[in-house]
């Protein structure tokens, strides 16, 4: 039961990819935030202490037919109110300013320029240097993280314009004597650099929170709900050997003991080279020494093969896992009851990217949410203790669990493996149909290549073209291209930079016919994975970079295929920066795959999320 004396600030959901991101920085402060649809009842929200609002950002237009409902009386309940993206043009528009898409838009860092107000006559006040508390001891410059289409363009009777970028004029704004602003930015992501300020000063100094929510032992909680939920029922937990699966299978087991958790590790044939052996060897080291193996790779391929589409490649991999999990407990579990239930390593990103809350866009299905799985967690069927964080938080939780340092700081690895990794291509696009960029005379050596990528942009999804660049080495310059392009065009949702091409001059790149998933192209993949990694570990760099997808693609020169490199820096992975990696570096990998001869080229991803996905696919 919710203690009704706890400070609760409310948090409207309209279906952004980083709602759940506001909780987490709230809780970071130690105040308490609960998550609500927008069309929740008035009266709800009244029987909590409710001392502050947010309304979400979302992938929808306020001024659409598809715009999403909400309860209008929710701006009548006189406590702070903070709109985000989506929720900061609904506050303009339900106080009758205008909203409509802008000539460009914005997908990533952006200038902003906060104001300095004059005397404002209804407040009888000089507000100084900042507006409010809003902005209190932050900059009048700084570097925010935009992810939007449409804009503010008229503010309100009565709302003050706080902050502009050059793109976007009402960047803030703010009724001060009503305690309402508006942010076309999102303060959520660890990407706008005000060090989670703006959302601090809100939650305490506008709502006056008391900061009295603490989790004493997070750790106990989650056991606590795993027992709960499991109560008599056997757990079988399938166990990937990524770092979510891995925290997930021990956390189970420590919740309800091994006699009734019973791991399982399939071999997809679409891992990393030696995989499986080193997940086992990780999780034994730790006690957790009853993980079962069984090999499935020809079962997988098979089921892939003349697969391209990349939701399709997802949802076949997701449904494969289930057939073999259930043929190998058939088999090797005496009595399966029907009360046994599933065991996942799903953590948020995975649900949120899946259109996981009501008002979301699917941005890709990740594996362990396909429609099969989505009906078991109707029905109860499905254990995820990780489902409600992120992966800093199950790194922290495992920590606690004494799992090996090399098992929780290994880099993030996708569900379906390499087999998102590896682009494959049905048939040959048609160079003379892809879009044309009017670029300036004296802009770039540049090209769009024939082949397409899953990208996020104003938290929907997009499949689109990747733009590489030549002769480019800085990489705040290759940033700002690949940030400036990706707004102005949207069939473009990355830049990728030429490192290295078997050929002179600039070429033309083709897509490959008929490419799909083989043993020859994984193994491929395998290897170049597998020297990369060495190369950053001998670097000293593997720590520094959150996630490297190394990403083998059908464009060709000379009859070979070309690979990408994809590192990035994060936190959570809900947004993410490229790594910029030393050039003597670089040269050294891009060295090192050369030798392939069965690779034409090297590419680097120079693109931030958003606009574009960590993964490709």
């Amino acid at each position: 039961m919710q203690n009704k004396s706890r400070q609760q600030i409310a948090i409207l959901d309209f279906g952004s990819q980083y709602t759940h991101l506001i909780s987490r920085r709230l809780r970071d402060f130690s105040v308490l935030a609960r998550i609500y649809p927008p069309d929740v009842k008035i009266d709800i929200l009244q029987g909590e202490n409710l001392i502050g609002l947010i309304l979400s950002g979302g992938p929808k237009s306020v001024y659409d037919k598809t715009a999403i409902k909400y309860t209008n009386a929710i701006f009548d309940l006189k406590v702070p109110i903070l709109g985000l993206c989506y929720g900061h043009q609904l506050i303009g528009q339900h106080f009758g300013g205008k909203v409509k898409s802008g000539k460009i838009s914005e997908y990533g860092f952006a200038k902003l320029k906060i104001k300095n107000l004059k005397l404002n006559k209804n407040l009888k006040l000089k507000i100084k240097n900042y507006n409010a508390s809003l902005f209190n001891k932050l900059p009048y410059n700084m570097r925010v993280w935009m992810s939007h289409g449409d804009s503010v363009v008229k503010a309100p009777a009565g709302f003050d314009i706080l902050a502009s970028t050059n793109d976007c004029a009402i960047a803030a704004m703010g009724d001060l004597s009503r305690n309402i602003y508006g942010l076309q930015f999102h303060p959520e992501v660890h990407h706008t650099k005000d060090k989670d300020k703006i959302l601090h000063n809100f939650a305490v100094k506008i709502c006056k929170a008391r900061q009295d929510w603490k989790i004493d032992d997070l750790l106990t909680e989650i056991i606590k709900d795993i027992k709960k939920q499991a109560k008599n029922k056997k757990v079988f937990m399938l166990v990937s050997g990524g770092v979510d699966s891995s925290v997930a299978f021990a956390l189970l087991e420590k919740s309800l003991g091994k006699k009734n958790v019973i791991g399982l590790h399939i071999d997809s044939g679409l891992m990393r080279k030696n995989e499986s052996a080193q997940v086992i060897q990780d999780l034994a080291k730790t006690g957790f020494d009853d993980l079962n193996v069984v090999d499935a790779s020809e079962i997988f391929l098979t089921r892939l093969h003349g697969i391209s589409d990349p939701e399709q490649k997802r949802k076949i991999i997701g449904e494969t896992y289930l057939d073999v999990a259930e043929e190998w407990f058939k088999k090797n579990v005496e009595t399966i009851h029907e009360s046994s239930i599933l065991g996942q390593g799903t953590i948020y990103p995975d649900t949120i990217e899946t259109g996981g809350t009501k008002h979301a866009d699917i941005i890709k299905t990740h594996h362990n949410r396909i429609d099969r799985i989505q009906k078991m967690i109707k029905q109860g069927k499905v254990i995820e203790p990780l489902k409600n964080f992120y992966k800093d938080e199950v790194r922290a939780i495992g920590r606690k669990l004494n799992l090996s340092r090399h098992l929780l700081n290994r880099h993030p690895f996708p569900g379906p493996g390499l087999g998102i990794r590896v682009l494959c291509s049905e048939s040959k696009i048609n160079a003379l149909k892809l879009p044309k960029l009017k670029l300036k005379k004296t802009a770039l050596n540049c090209q769009i290549l024939p082949i397409k990528s899953v990208g996020v942009q104003g938290d929907s999804r997009t499949y689109a073209y990747p733009l590489a660049v030549w002769g480019i080495n800085n990489w705040n310059k290759l940033e700002k291209i690949s940030t400036d392009l990706t707004n102005k065009y949207r069939n473009i949702n990355r830049v990728i930079k030429v490192c290295w091409i078997r050929s002179e001059g600039m070429p033309k790149f083709q897509c490959k016919p008929n490419t799909y998933l083989t043993k020859e192209r994984l193994n491929l993949l395998r290897e170049i994975n597998d020297i990369l990694e060495q190369e950053i570990r001998k670097a000293k760099i593997y720590d520094k970079i959150w996630q490297f997808p190394v990403i083998l693609v059908p464009l060709t020169l000379n009859g070979g295929e070309s690979i990408i490199l994809r590192p990035v820096e994060s936190r959570e992975a809900m947004t993410a920066n490229f790594y910029k990696m030393s050039k003597s570096v670089l040269t050294k990998i891009t060295y090192q795959i050369a030798k392939f001869t069965k690779i034409d080229a090297v590419f680097y991803d120079v693109t931030n999320k958003p606009p574009a996905t960590i993964e490709w696919e």
